[in-house]
């Protein structure tokens, strides 16, 4: 695969998880809901990071505050910034066992969709910013 076969890959497999964390909020799995948004946002900054980062293959990581970090971007809206920060700790805290019942606890419908709607602003700005 050439680079940009690799960047539409990564945004071919963001936009499914996007429209996966809207189904999971629209059938009440609102913790599956924002470790969607999670995972759609690490997959379109994998694309951004390969399209205006370095240049290479994206880091090996799921922070999205450090992958942000790494792209040359002039300016990045707070409002993404703060969601990459929230959204980094959804896919910690859903990994292990012990936190999904606190987080389920946490994480109610209007959560889930607020968290699901910001994640929907962000994508949409993040693929304006590339080709």
């Amino acid at each position: 695969m050439n680079i940009t076969e690799k960047i539409a890959y990564w945004v071919d497999i963001a936009g499914y998880d996007l429209e996966t964390a809207r189904a999971m909020l629209t059938s009440g799995r609102y913790l599956y809901a924002v470790f969607m948004c999670q995972q759609a946002v690490e997959k379109l900054l994998k694309a951004a990071y390969m399209e205006f980062g370095s240049g290479g293959e994206p880091p090996r990581t799921h922070n999205l505050t450090f992958l942000l970090g790494k792209l040359e971007l002039d300016k990045i809206p707070e409002e993404i910034e703060l969601l990459a920060s929230r959204l980094s700790a959804y896919y910690i805290e859903t990994r292990y066992p012990n936190y999904k019942e606190k987080l389920s606890c946490l994480v109610d419908s209007s959560e889930a969709e607020r968290t699901v709607n910001k994640t929907e602003d962000a994508f949409s700005w993040l693929q304006s910013q590339m080709k």
